[in-house]
């Protein structure tokens, strides 16, 4: 092979072996392979990790031969315990829980195994190491479930380990430590130990633990310190946590016998951070038990009662945050069935009402805070309660409406040593009103017996009273009430909402009785004299004003002459509001609704105050308004309107107004029936005629739902489209208004006149259709003379909407005809405008021809002669005697002489205009400059 080689490279076998001595004899570079590393010259830091090899250990354990080897266990872990004293490798993690749960499973039968655990256990609180950076990503799901390992490891039944694992777990979340510096390696960030807990399982199994050591009681403090830190700042710890049941587990045995105080702190602490990082949801939820209730009751009646430091108030104000929570979201709470309830009553109540209770004999309110936020808390527990009907008799009997009701009154200058400030008063005085608003119209009979109508009143007199009195202005409630009465006002005149909204008339009539009318309307006329601009506390007490007056005024014609003239200019003021206010975000939209509502229920239906309205022009108002305001106003003032022209009078104001453009009300009416179909879907065609004649009313969502066979006691869609839109109402006020002769109508409104005018027949034809249809769905068929009579009806339902179709094609028709002869005559004035710009164009040429051609001249004179001789009765007066020849001789002109004469000016292109001979800088004329004839000008005629 060597030698068929050679002969292909055409190389001899003797110069082959000198270029091989030749390569041999190269000199060679002599290379250096000694490298010197950082820790042969001492540059590294920190101690140096000696690694072993785990898997030989792990092997030890577990291998058949070795298992009963104890002591050579015990010398291979303690030598793992040495070499890992600052901490395992991330790389390591896999082996090391291999042999943590090895040991743990081998530990009842060998406690030599216990103390080995609690060793390796220690180095797992230290940070774990990384050799590079991109350890923390490679080998994070190994350490995430080398994490949840450890949260297993508390099934082993050992105190000991069971101690280091929380000791463990709350050091690896929340400790760095100080000297963990390994050669090549570095510890990993806190904020990655506590992702990786959060990504972990261990918060959910600590929770489970607890079942396991419900006696013990360090170790439950041991691990609520643990769920403590975990839950203080992670939403997934507290999301973990509540999957778990946290809430019902700590909650249930928060009042364990515990010398220290710190079950109960540790216990509220846990279920105010899943509180605030948790969903209050499922939080509430598993503390709606018995026990749970039970147990929240005892805690705050004993930090109530037997508490008497900062810190004791203020787990006490928390444990009544996490009572207000379970009612809110659950209302049927066993709050009632546990007496939690009746002894949030007594509590809330003990300093306005005497109670001989043994709970409250010594017990005192002093002014620090943590006292006064709890008096807010209970009233507002006390609101959450109010939802469960069952609850109101319990705040009945606790005579909690009494004591709301003794903050109803003026605001004192002075306080005693052991009252509550000024501010603090009119904090919990506001507060006090709030509640009253929710809890009123459900306690209406001790709302009459408190007499609160003449509370109400005459808080609302002090409010408006010229008593000098500067608000604080202080939280939620006395917001814009600095310095002055507002928030005190804002809040008693929505206490009187919430009561006349109820609608019982024995509270409207004492309101009444005590002359609530009156002063409202005072408070109102006054507000509209005033120069200052209102903001949004001021127009939403406004807005109250006008919808208290018509709560107490609809319905009863004594009130609404109560309400007099002064109340109508109040409503006229209010509807002359600019419409660009509407959008102004400060509430005039709900001002504009109120005067409208208020117009509706206070004014009409009483014919003086009708009167009076409709003499300021108030008819024309609510037109104008209905003209601009966005649609979803347009139902209560077509309302109103509709209600306003059962007075006879109301027509002539209707037609008689005109709005933008010259627009009638009847075609803003025309115009809202077209909006209001276009939006319904109702099928109209391009010029608003009837497009289907089998359904000439019905709109796209009538139409999808379809025909459902119902109860007699359900209204059907076609009944239910009349109150979900404006046609009806639209409908009516043409009833009253007419249908013919109405001023400024189009055609496209005539059009759509026709279909309201056969409104009620094609809602009935509508009705009809889905009675038959309704009988034929359920199988019914009726007696012969019904059929013939179903079968007239469906005949008359098409000929109906037929005919109305038919009138709409005659208008546009006759429209179109209309149009084809208004062009047509508009053409015939183009062409006679043209005619007479001929006629002009000729005369003209005439006259030039006879000026400048004598015959001419002479055969148009003679023209004249004859024409004049033609129109004379007697053609031979030339020869009577009496003739006298009026013309003048040698006269060449064919115009009659008068006494003036017409002389046209010279053109302005001439002399340059009337100004020309002014000269400015002077101020005076210029001196005229003869102007020389051309030569080539003719003589000037005389006529």
């Amino acid at each position: 092979m060597a030698t068929s080689h050679m002969q292909r490279t055409g190389l001899t076998p003797k110069s082959n072996i000198i270029m091989t001595e030749n390569i041999v004899d190269k000199p060679r570079i002599p290379l250096v392979a000694h490298v010197i590393t950082d820790d042969d010259i001492g540059l590294l830091q920190g101690a140096k990790l000696q690694p072993i090899n785990l898997n030989r250990v792990v092997k030890l354990l577990t291998d058949p031969h070795s298992v009963m080897l104890y002591d050579r266990h015990v010398n291979a872990l303690q030598r793992l315990v040495r070499h890992y004293q600052k901490g395992f490798p991330m790389k390591d993690l896999v082996q090391v829980c291999k042999i943590l749960n090895t040991c743990a499973d081998r530990m009842p039968d060998q406690p030599l195994y216990e103390q080995l655990i609690v060793d390796i256990l220690k180095i797992c609180s230290y940070p774990f190491l990384k050799e590079k950076s991109s350890d923390e990503l490679v080998y994070e799901q190994i350490v995430t479930e080398s994490v949840s390992q450890l949260g297993y490891m508390m099934r082993v039944s050992s105190r000991d380990i069971r101690k280091q694992i929380c000791s463990t777990l709350h050091g690896f979340y929340s400790e760095k430590p100080k000297n963990q510096n390994v050669q090549k390696h570095k510890a990993t960030s806190l904020t990655y130990n506590q992702n990786i807990i959060e990504n972990s399982d261990v918060s959910e199994t600590l929770v489970k633990s607890l079942a396991l050591i419900e006696n013990e009681l360090d170790m439950k403090l041991g691990i609520l310190t643990v769920l403590q830190k975990f839950s203080n700042k992670s939403a997934k710890n507290c999301d973990q946590m509540l999957r778990a049941g946290a809430a019902n587990r700590i909650c249930s045995r928060m009042m364990d016998p515990d010398h220290s105080g710190q079950l109960l702190f540790r216990s509220v602490n846990i279920l105010w951070n899943l509180l605030e990082n948790g969903d209050p949801a499922p939080l509430s939820a598993q503390l709606n038990n018995f026990v749970c209730i039970s147990q929240l009751r005892d805690a705050f009646i004993y930090q109530l009662t037997q508490g008497y430091s900062h810190y004791d108030r203020q787990l006490r104000n928390d444990l009544l945050v996490l009572s207000s929570l379970v009612a809110t979201h659950c209302p049927n709470a066993p709050f009632i069935e546990t007496g939690f309830a009746k002894q949030l009553t007594l509590f809330a109540t003990f300093q306005e009402v005497k109670s001989h209770n043994a709970l409250v004999k010594h017990l005192k309110l002093m002014q620090n805070h943590e006292d006064f936020e709890l008096k807010k808390l209970l009233f507002n527990i006390l609101i959450s309660l109010s939802k469960d009907s069952t609850v109101i008799p319990v705040l009945s009997e606790g005579h909690l409406m009494l004591a709301l009701m003794s903050y109803v009154r003026a605001n004192e200058k002075t306080s005693g040593p052991r009252d509550w400030s000024q501010a603090q008063f009119e904090e919990i005085q506001l507060h006090a009103l709030g509640t009253l608003c929710s809890l009123c119209p459900l306690m209406l009979e001790d709302y009459m017996i408190c007499q609160g109508s003449t509370r109400l009143l005459l808080l609302l007199e002090w409010c408006t009273g010229s008593e000098d009195f500067g608000g604080h202005g202080n939280s939620y409630h006395g917001t814009g009430g600095r310095g002055n009465k507002r928030a005190q006002m804002r809040y008693c005149l929505r206490l009187i909402r919430s009561i006349v909204s109820t609608g019982q008339e024995t509270v409207l009539q004492d309101l009444a009785d005590q002359g609530a009318i009156n002063q409202i309307s005072t408070i109102l006329h006054n507000a509209t004299q005033s120069k200052d601009s209102d903001d949004a506390i001021d127009i939403e007490m406004q807005s109250d004003m006008l919808f208290i007056l018509s709560c107490l005024c609809e319905g009863d014609m004594h009130r609404k002459e109560l309400l007099g003239t002064q109340g109508v200019e109040v409503c006229i003021h209010y509807l002359r509001t600019d419409s660009r206010q509407l959008n102004s975000g400060l509430g005039h939209h709900r001002l504009l609704l109120a005067a409208v509502d208020c117009v509706w229920c206070s004014i009409i239906g009483c014919y003086t105050t009708e009167e009076f309205f409709m003499e300021l022009e108030g008819v024309f108002l609510l037109i104008d308004l209905l003209e601009v305001c966005p649609k979803n106003m347009h139902n209560i003032i077509l309302g109103c309107l509709l209600d306003l022209c059962e007075n006879p009078k109301t027509q002539h104001h209707v037609l008689s107004w005109r709005g933008k453009g010259n627009c009638t009300a009847a075609h803003l009416f025309c115009e809202i029936w077209r909006n209001e179909e276009k939006d319904m879907g109702v099928q109209r065609a391009s010029d608003g005629s009837i497009k289907n004649v089998s359904r000439p009313l019905m709109g796209v969502l009538q139409e999808q739902q379809g025909i459902v066979s119902l109860p007699a006691t359900i209204p059907s869609q076609s009944i239910v489209d009349v109150s979900e839109n404006m046609r009806a109402k639209l409908y009516s006020i043409f009833c009253k208004i007419g249908f013919t002769d109405l001023p400024g109508l189009t055609v496209e409104d005539h059009v759509t006149l026709v279909v309201i005018e056969k409104f009620m027949d094609l809602k009935l034809g509508e009705v009809w259709t889905e009675v038959i249809s309704e009988l034929q769905m359920e199988g019914v068929r009726p007696v012969t003379p019904d059929m013939e009579a179903i079968e007239a009806i469906s005949r008359g339902i098409e000929e109906r909407a037929q005919i109305v179709c038919g009138t709409q094609i005659e208008l546009l028709e006759a429209q179109q005809n209309q149009d084809v002869l208004d062009e047509q005559e508009f053409y015939a004035e183009i062409r006679e405008n043209y005619r007479q710009k001929e006629k002009q164009l000729s005369d003209w040429t005439d006259f030039v021809a006879r000026t400048s051609n004598f015959q001419l001249l002479k055969a148009a004179k003679e023209r004249q002669k004859l024409s004049v001789d033609a129109s004379r009765v007697q053609n031979n007066y030339r020869e009577l005697e009496s003739y006298h020849d009026t013309e003048l001789k040698d006269l060449h002109t064919t115009t009659f002489c008068g006494k003036s004469v017409d002389v046209e000016s010279t053109s302005h292109n001439l002399t340059g205009g009337p100004f020309a001979s002014y000269d400015p800088k002077t101020g005076s004329l210029r001196d005229r400059k003869a102007m020389k004839a051309p030569s080539n000008l003719s003589s000037i005629s005389r006529y």
